[in-house]
């Protein structure tokens, strides 16, 4: 275990954000400091960019390395579990046995100590996604279920290993454990963080950048464009997770404690709709349908690629799915309709969390074009 960088001092708390380079925990780390938390990030390897936040490095298969991790954490007073493993290839390891277990075992391995160690644990926020609906699950693909999505829908039975997580930590609570604990059930997740898992925004710009590159337009590469979709911010999530550990330190902490919520940025787009923004972000004009695969066209144009860092100094890795994220790469495909999309759109009710007083929102178009911009604007894109 490593600690590097110092913690800055907080007034409402110090939350310990657990996957803190992925997509998710790195937006959590950022929004948690911008509060005034004090900020000790968890992950296997540093993030760029988080100065002034404590690191630990850890790597969560690891018993006794977690248990070292935690021990001299003894203030930390919420937490924000946002780590996950997978495996290559992605959407096979949502099915698979042991990376389910590993997934288990590595959130026990964390909080089992952690409650120890930290007797004024107030509040934990478990990160799951749509995929609690089993929509990804085969035993359960040819069976209908009424849209929107609902929390207070029955669960249907297959294995997740979000269901193994929520348990366990619902058994630290009946052997004592006094924390408060929220699951968070965020649609497709958008954001600016490289080289993670599912991120299918950076592999979308940088597919746009190459075309730009060519002298092309931004053409489409998916399929169904005028299928109604949804997407969350990551940034907007991670206010999600503020406003819980808020309203579970208040009066009404009942509103959130053993609670599950759907987030999505609070509409509906189609990719006719945000293709236009996208391209102008970009500084290209709209192109043409061509369905492809980013999978492989992105491994086609690999050296376009290294070309343009190369030439813009930026010190950006040239190795295009190293860059983006192998998985990031597939998620795309699958979020942009290229790997086939069923006959209607698949939608979240997130009436609950309106209900419960979490308000934030922010218009899908507007999302995109200004994640864009700002990779942009960061040096995450070459310059044309």
């Amino acid at each position: 275990m490593t600690v590097t960088g110092a913690s800055s001092a907080g007034g409402r708390g110090r939350v310990l954000v657990v996957g803190a380079s992925g997509l998710v925990g790195r937006a959590a780390v950022e929004r948690f400091a911008a509060a005034g938390w004090d900020v000790v990030a968890m992950s296997r390897r540093r993030p760029t960019g988080l100065d002034g936040v404590e690191h630990r490095a850890v790597d969560l298969t690891d018993a006794d390395e977690c248990a070292a991790a935690v021990a001299d954490l003894a203030d930390v007073t919420h937490v924000v579990y946002a780590a996950v493993a997978e495996r290559p290839g992605l959407f096979e390891g949502w099915v698979d046995d042991e990376l389910i277990e590993r997934n288990a075992t590595m959130a026990a391995n964390l909080f089992d100590p952690l409650v120890d160690a930290a007797p004024g644990l107030r509040h934990v926020s478990l990160l799951h996604g749509t995929k609690a609906y089993g929509l990804h699950h085969p035993s359960l693909r040819d069976h209908s279920i009424d849209l929107p999505l609902r929390e207070r829908m029955p669960v249907r039975p297959h294995p997740n290993f979000y269901f193994r997580q929520e348990q366990h930590l619902r058994s630290l609570r009946d052997r004592g454990a006094t924390f408060s604990l929220t699951m968070f059930r965020p649609t497709f997740v958008y954001g600016t963080a490289a080289g993670v898992n599912m991120n299918p925004l950076l592999a979308i710009a940088v597919y746009g950048a190459i075309l730009r590159e060519l002298g092309e337009p931004l053409h489409f590469p998916g399929a169904a464009p005028d299928l109604l979709r949804e997407a969350v911010d990551a940034s907007l999530l991670a206010d999600a997770l503020v406003w819980a550990a808020d309203v579970a330190d208040g009066q009404h902490g009942d509103a959130v404690d053993g609670e599950a919520f759907n987030v999505t940025n609070g509409d509906l787009f189609t990719w006719t709709g945000a293709w236009p923004m996208i391209a102008d972000a970009l500084g290209m004009a709209v192109g043409e349908a061509r369905p492809t695969l980013l999978t492989t066209w992105l491994a086609e144009h690999a050296d376009v690629w290294a070309s343009m860092v190369d030439r813009s100094g930026s010190g950006l890795p040239k190795d295009v799915a190293a860059y983006v994220g192998e998985n990031s790469i597939r998620y795309a495909d699958l979020v942009l309709g290229s790997l086939g999309v069923g006959d209607r759109p698949i939608v979240n009710s997130t009436i609950k969390l309106r209900h419960a007083g979490f308000a934030g929102c922010i218009d899908s178009l507007d999302m995109f074009d200004t994640l864009v911009r700002r990779l942009a604007t960061e040096g995450a894109l070459p310059p044309p």
